[in-house]
């Protein structure tokens, strides 16, 4: 038999490498500073581009699509090549790849700054950029699937069953969840409303999770540590059971993001029963890999990388349990929009995705360079600090949470809210979010130690840009197992199949759960009251949109009676049956705001957004001067309404030619009101438009009167 000589393309890897640490570094910065905007509120800098609501989703989207997209990306082109015995399919389309997922994150890092966001969380970017993540992700797809089909290696492994899973899950979510209108180049609605829009968003959110932070991560986890360790994966049989439970059942756990919302009852145990399963083929995963480990223990104790390997083992088992714990509604209703989500969500990110990249990093770049490690120690040092940051982040982040879930439900023997202040409770937690700030900093300092680290290494040799290998051509590939005709061992054999029935069990999960919703219109009753937005209002949604107010206020009050007596009449379905998008959110840093419309005069709102601590000694929100300087931009006010009209709103036929004569007049209106308490501004100013929109929040129905102090 003849072997075949070839070249495994490390340049690729080692690019994607260099963009992950980058990147890394970059959006570990900016969370920061956004850490920091939660106890200190000069950090906002004074300036529209880098409040909190609009850097949260820069940081959020950097780490994400840009630490761990390129970690991914890093991964799957060194163990793929290697797993197939073969070069990429094509370099060009790794370079298209490379370059088109830079200039992707790049363009997410001007345009969140400026304003231009979607509001769904994770999926923040607008339409140009949407449609640009689609053609670079077929791009990595085709790279993917060419690579598979000139194959050297007759099986497929266990890690790239996950990527397969990954790349048409991830592709079936993008393109479900970015049906939207464009209005301008930078500016669109989506096409679903309301209770419709927050089940394909936490549908999307919660298994962008699922597919891009873990499965993924699970593929080089069962490449790289048997690696690391010179161990065999410990369970073959494991994997499968692994495998395809976990992405039939991981598909199927969004509504639990939506408990007690106006979300269908039905939808919402769904996600719970699912997510509750969900511990089994997650825990599967993590035993798996840590019994891969047997008997090499001495071995993790000497080897830094293992270390970082089973820390973020470690941490992916607690994350995959608490997942489902806070499912429980029970435990959901203390938790849910509290500090202890962001506690949970941070466990996996910089446990498992954070800790299992550096690990892959630091046993990674001294092979495609062929030399040592420059320090052993620095390594060790990074590992030590960052278990310490990890520690320092997510304590303090629990006890905050259990704080805030716990003093916004507890009355008085009297049966009055015992804190009636939302504010009150927001500085109880200060402390804690000044440890979690220091957490952050001790987590980034170890990164830092690790780029001087590897940089040193790269520096004192030279990539090995085209490693050579040799492989028998598949045709050659002799089987002698009688494993082989076995139906899995089968199906390893042929990889279009294997996309096919993996995009079958993803889809599955999601028809169940959103084609009811969709298809049977009593699914959400419709209300009399509940009138389209006015021009001005839509417009002020616009700038609210913009501003991100959606990062740390909710729009939707819970059957609670903490949450009743707070706010007022609890949210229904029918009342956001025009809102494009949703805007329930996912954290209280301020108070809930749905029914804020008419509990406050004009002149609060705008002294509220011309200095917070005016009205609310204390805030931590930032202030909006802008606002009263920025003139409101009506030139887009008709193709808005056409927009909405061609979305199912029922404007009146023709409104858009009388739109913005219609907004002049309410506009005048809020001016003459400020006047009476000597404010002076014109109508045409972006505050006269968000004033109008917060004072319509909720008032379509008849509300409950609220204990609400008149300072919160």
């Amino acid at each position: 038999m003849q072997l075949e000589k070839f070249t495994y393309d490390n340049k690729i890897v080692r690019n994607f490498g260099l963009a992950t640490i980058i990147w890394g570094i970059i959006g570990m910065t900016v969370g920061l500073l956004v850490a920091m905007q939660l106890f200190k509120p000069a950090m906002n800098l004074g300036n529209q581009y880098t409040t909190f609501g609009r850097i949260r989703p820069l940081h959020t989207n950097a780490v994400i699509f840009a630490f761990v997209g390129n970690a991914i990306f890093m991964g799957v082109y060194y163990s793929l090549q290697r797993l197939l015995k073969a070069r990429m399919f094509s370099d060009l389309l790794s370079k298209i790849h490379f370059w088109g997922w830079q200039l992707i994150i790049v363009s997410a890092v001007i345009t969140l700054p400026l304003g231009f966001t979607t509001s769904h969380e994770y999926a923040e970017l607008e339409w140009p950029i949407d449609i640009a993540i689609t053609l670079i992700w077929v791009v990595f797809g085709i790279n993917m699937f060419g690579t598979i089909i000139k194959r050297r290696e007759r099986h497929l492994y266990v890690a790239i069953w996950f990527y397969i899973a990954t790349f048409v899950t991830i592709a079936v979510l993008h393109i479900v969840n970015s049906f939207e209108l464009p209005i301008s180049f930078l500016k669109s609605y989506y096409v679903y409303a309301g209770v419709q829009d927050a089940l394909v968003q936490w549908w999307y959110g919660h298994n962008a999770v699922a597919f891009f932070l873990t499965t993924p991560y699970l593929g080089m986890m069962y490449y790289f540590l048997p690696k690391m360790a010179n161990r065999p994966v410990y369970s073959y049989k494991l994997s499968i059971l692994h495998f395809w439970s976990l992405i039939f059942i991981y598909i199927w756990a969004g509504p639990h993001h939506l408990l007690y919302t106006s979300l269908p009852g039905w939808a919402q145990s769904l996600g719970v029963a699912f997510s509750i399963m969900l511990i089994a083929p997650s825990w599967g995963g993590m035993i798996n890999g840590l019994l891969t480990l047997r008997g090499a223990w001495d071995k993790v104790r000497e080897d830094v990388t293992l270390k970082f390997m089973v820390v973020a083992l470690t941490a992916y088992g607690m994350a995959t349990f608490e997942g489902p714990l806070l499912s429980l509604k029970q435990i959901n209703g203390v938790a849910h929009f509290t500090d202890w989500i962001v506690a949970h969500v941070h466990v996996g990110a910089l446990g498992w995705n954070g800790f299992l990249t550096f690990g892959v990093l630091y046993w990674l770049i001294p092979r495609i360079y062929k030399t040592e490690l420059y320090s052993k120690k620095m390594a060790a040092f990074h590992f030590w600090i960052g278990t310490l940051g990890i520690l320092f982040y997510a304590v303090p982040m629990y006890w905050a949470g259990f704080t805030q879930g716990l003093m916004w439900k507890e009355f008085t023997p009297e049966g009055l809210l015992k804190y009636p202040n939302f504010l009150t409770i927001t500085l109880q937690i200060i402390p804690m979010h000044v440890l979690r700030a220091i957490g952050g900093a001790l987590y980034l300092a170890g990164v830092i130690v690790m780029t001087i680290n590897l940089a040193k290494t790269m520096l004192r040799a030279k990539l090995i840009a085209n490693e050579p290998a040799e492989a028998m051509p598949l045709e050659e590939v002799i089987v002698e197992d009688a494993a082989d005709k076995k139906w899995h061992r089968k199906l390893e054999r042929k990889p279009i199949k294997f996309m096919v029935l993996a995009l079958i069990v993803i889809l599955i999960g999601g028809m169940v759960e959103m084609m009811p919703t969709f298809t049977i219109q009593s699914n959400i009753p419709t209300i009399d009251s509940v009138k389209p937005y006015s021009a001005l209002e839509l417009q002020g949604r616009d700038i609210y949109i913009r501003e991100g107010c959606v990062n740390c206020h909710t729009q939707t009050v819970r059957p609670f009676r903490s949450e009743t007596e707070r706010y007022g009449e609890y949210s229904k379905a029918g009342e956001f049956v025009y809102d494009h998008p949703f805007l329930w959110g996912s954290k209280r840093t301020g108070p809930d705001l749905h029914r804020i419309g008419g509990k406050y005069s004009n002149a609060w709102h705008f002294n509220h957004m011309l200095d917070p601590t005016s009205m609310s000694p204390g805030s931590i929100m930032p202030a909006y001067q802008w606002l009263i300087s920025q003139k409101l931009d009506t030139t887009t006010t008709a193709s808005k309404i056409r927009a909405m009209q061609s979305l199912g709103v029922p404007y009146k036929e023709d409104y858009d030619k009388i739109a913005n004569a219609d907004l002049k007049i309410q506009a005048d209106s809020v001016v003459k009101n400020l006047k009476q308490d000597n404010i002076k501004v014109t109508s045409d100013k972006e505050i006269i438009a968000i004033i109008a929109y917060l004072q319509r929040m909720g008032t379509d129905i008849k509300a409950n009167k609220s204990t609400i102090p008149s300072n919160q």
